[in-house]
């Protein structure tokens, strides 16, 4: 019988590992997910953040050549929104480089009715490499994670929004879709607009929440000046008042009232609901008032 020969390069292919990413912001709420997701699958991932080794941050460019050395792949997660005006200088100096040092894959995590937003994914596109954009609604987790937990563990969520509905997504939808981009075939060139379900007004948003809490949370629609005194009051840093003054007053006036696909495009799958994440949320004790202590003592 002839011997069968299987040259050693086949072998040697077989044992390589995926392409190297870089997950901007990989200790955050999406790309802490995304990094997870990644590791799942046994692709070598580098986390990019200012606690990390080399060290990522968006204000110092210097480290940003180390951070990309053998990178294939960028997830480009941008803190603490493409809104801010450094967002787009730094965006361009980032795919600039990243160009330069052999990367060929970017998936941008993008705002919806964001022009500054926009204006980034255009250098995306433009950058020479293949691109993958994530267009997000405002996060489920931004009730568990972010700044309404407060608000939540209080009773009260105080927000000067109208009667303006929002189609929530759950960040892990997200994060599925960034990862899906970074580890498959087929996702470029592609935009996808990642919402939840369904459109939320904040009286929906406080029922959902009182029905998993076993309590009532509340909603009082303030004036935007109050909004702001109160967040300043809070000693809330400088570029976060601004940020939020922005999305309240320019972003959250009716425009994204629409649902998106992205999920079900990306993943064929629906996304979550708002109201299994507050249920599931709920059991994790992050919104109860002894938590809310621990989290002020500490």
């Amino acid at each position: 019988m002839k011997s069968i020969f299987y040259p050693v390069k086949l072998f040697e292919i077989k044992r390589q590992k995926p392409p190297r990413t870089l997950v901007l912001g990989g200790t955050g709420k999406t790309g802490r997910r995304v990094v997870q997701s990644l590791w799942d699958g046994e692709h070598s991932v580098r986390i990019g953040s200012r606690q990390a080794d080399p060290a990522f941050d968006w204000q110092d460019s210097a480290g940003w050549d180390k951070c990309l050395d053998g990178v294939t792949q960028v997830y480009v997660n941008f803190a603490p929104d493409l809104a801010m005006p450094m967002a787009r200088p730094a965006i361009t100096a980032f795919t600039e480089m990243a160009h330069r040092k052999g990367v060929r894959k970017l998936v941008l995590l993008s705002g919806r009715g964001e022009e500054e937003a926009l204006a980034c994914e255009q250098i995306v596109r433009f950058s020479g490499m293949d691109w993958t954009i994530v267009r997000s609604a405002w996060f489920n987790q931004n009730f568990s994670e972010g700044a309404f937990t407060g608000m939540v563990q209080d009773g009260q969520i105080a927000l000067p929004v109208g009667g303006t509905c929002e189609p929530f997504v759950d960040v892990h939808d997200v994060a599925d879709v960034v990862t899906a981009a970074l580890s498959e075939e087929g996702h470029e060139g592609k935009v996808y607009e990642t919402t939840g379900p369904r459109l939320l007004s904040f009286e929906q948003i406080v029922e959902e929440l009182s029905g998993a809490l076993g309590r009532t949370i509340s909603f009082a629609d303030i004036p935007h000046e109050a909004f702001l005194e109160g967040i300043q009051g809070m000693g809330m840093p400088p570029e976060m008042v601004w940020l939020l003054e922005y999305l309240f007053a320019t972003v959250m006036d009716g425009r994204n009232e629409q649902i998106g696909y992205g999920v079900q495009e990306a993943l064929g799958r629906p996304p979550r609901d708002f109201r299994d994440y507050a249920r599931l949320t709920a059991l994790t004790g992050v919104w109860d008032a002894a938590q809310a202590f621990n989290l002020v003592s500490v």
